[in-house]
């Protein structure tokens, strides 16, 4: 079999975690970069019996020392979570579950995405900055003293923020920081914001942070200087406040540069990819994440869109997203991904059909909601309550609405459809490696009506014995509702498993 749509079980086996082999920091200085006392005063005061300790793959290398270093300190017994779910940004509560764990304490970038399960901790990195060279690149990025500047910052900076600060305040009177939503002492994420806000000013609360803006300014008239390195979090906030100017400062490599030049690009691909929505007809629904809250009625909402726009929707739960994967499903016109806003942005290049978050989906089903310079990318805001929440269209609103498809031409009809569609269900793909392709089995979702059978090892008795193979690869059985009579009968005189 061709391994373009699988992958190589051999390659698995050998692969290996692309971990530094260095340190950023001796081991001498444990206790001060990864917060020994504050986590141990943490796990200690709330007398938690199990603690599990999530790491992304760069910081593997200090693990075991820390947790050496927190074993000394505390009587709780600790895991290392080595591998997320998901992605590693995401505080991964399902792995912490499966230990029992009381808490979790997370260690290095975060999406600071809300959770809703487990008490949770943050330790930052502390990265270190050269803070005369990040205010000499700020004045030559900044030459008017009256500029109006919201400095943002990667979590693993906030600790250098107050000292640059102190450096420019002298001469930009209008330079704005924006603080974390967590408690200063504890690093623990806050429920409540303190309400000493000036009066008529503008405070925004997004993506974990909170800032205060002058009054009579909104935030298009501020420029946005980020210190950290080029990745997800400035490409979140670059498409979420995309009119505004983006500068940056890479502590790395201690240089600053304009951002601000692909921002309009990378629109309108996104547009690109909303038509591409329009025109589908079968949605598979990928989960990216079972920790961040209200996931679960984001999909559900999704659901409702779907079915109201007239097409059939999937859902699918299959921890991290590769080619191979999603090639398993050919029948499935477009993707649409549920996941923190820093993971959701993915670039599908590579990947045989487009995956859209759920906001370009909502513009793509939903007449009420029009594409504008506004983007959202935290699914949090579309719900209702949400800040970017927009009723569905109904259907005196729809009537007989049409629209033109700016990729095929074709005419697209867009009516109300109040019917449950039949061919809505879930698909989960259990093995997180394993990744087989059936290239005969595209348009089968359009023409049969299937019904999801659980996933057992092998099937037994009769005829069908041999068809209850594909269950080893962790598949969920599609089967029509004759066969699926069938089976159930014959699964009566089944052993108990």
């Amino acid at each position: 079999m061709s391994e373009v749509f699988s992958s190589n079980s051999e390659a698995v086996l050998q692969r290996m975690v692309d971990a530094p082999t260095e340190r950023d920091a001796p081991l001498e200085n444990i206790e001060e970069l990864y917060q020994i006392k504050k986590t141990c005063d943490f796990i200690n005061l709330n007398n938690f019996k199990k603690v599990a300790l999530q790491f992304p793959d760069v910081l593997l290398l200090d693990s075991v020392a820390i947790t050496n270093a927190l074993e000394r300190n505390t009587e709780a017994k600790l895991f290392i979570l080595g591998d997320t779910s998901y992605g590693s940004c995401c505080v991964d509560e399902v792995a912490a579950e499966h230990v029992e764990a009381d808490c979790i304490v997370h260690y290095g970038s975060t999406c600071l995405s809300a959770t809703r399960r487990l008490p949770l901790m943050y330790v930052f990195q502390r990265r270190t900055v050269d803070l005369e060279k990040c205010a000499a690149a700020f004045r030559d990025l900044y030459p008017d003293t009256q500029s109006r500047v919201l400095v943002m910052y990667d979590v693993n900076y906030s600790h250098v923020i107050d000292d640059l600060l102190a450096l420019l305040k002298p001469q930009y009177s209008n330079v704005v920081t924006s603080t974390l939503l967590l408690d200063a002492n504890s690093q623990t994420p806050l429920e409540r914001t303190d309400s000493s806000d000036q009066e008529g000013a503008e405070v925004i609360r997004q993506f974990g942070r909170r800032f205060v803006l002058e009054s009579g300014f909104g935030l298009a008239d501020y420029g946005v200087f980020f210190i950290g390195q080029e990745g997800a979090t400035l490409r979140n906030l670059m498409m979420t406040w995309n009119r505004c100017s983006f500068t940056s400062f890479d502590p790395s490599t201690a240089t600053g540069r304009a951002e601000s030049a692909g921002v309009n690009r990378a629109l309108m691909k996104r547009y690109y990819a909303i038509e591409r929505a329009k025109d589908a007809g079968v949605v598979g629904i990928l989960v990216g994440t079972l920790g961040v809250a209200d996931y679960l009625g984001i999909i559900q909402q999704l659901k409702t869109t779907l079915q109201q726009a007239g097409k059939k929707s999937y859902m699918f739960a299959m921890g991290k997203l590769n080619v191979a994967k999603l090639a398993n499903f050919l029948e499935i016109d477009i993707f649409v991904l549920v996941a923190c806003p820093e993971n959701s942005l993915l670039d599908s290049n590579e990947f045989y059909k487009p995956v859209v978050t759920p906001f370009e989906m909502e513009v793509a089903c939903n007449p009420n909601r029009k594409w504008s310079q506004d983007y959202v990318t935290d699914f949090r805001h579309l719900l209702p309550g949400g800040q970017s929440h927009v009723p569905l269209a109904s259907e005196r609103e729809l009537g007989a609405e049409t629209d033109v498809s700016l990729i095929t031409g074709a005419l697209r009809h867009l009516s109300f459809d109040g019917r449950p569609s039949p061919g809505s269900s879930s698909v989960v793909l259990r093995n997180q490696m394993l990744t087989v392709a059936n290239t005969n089995s595209a348009g089968a979702l359009r023409t049969t009506p299937l019904t999801p059978l659980r996933p057992c090892d092998s099937l037994h008795g009769g005829e069908e014995s041999n068809r209850g193979r594909l269950s080893e690869c962790g598949v969920y059985y599609f089967l029509s509702d004759q066969r699926k009579a069938r089976l159930n009968n014959e699964a009566r005189t089944w052993p108990s498993r």
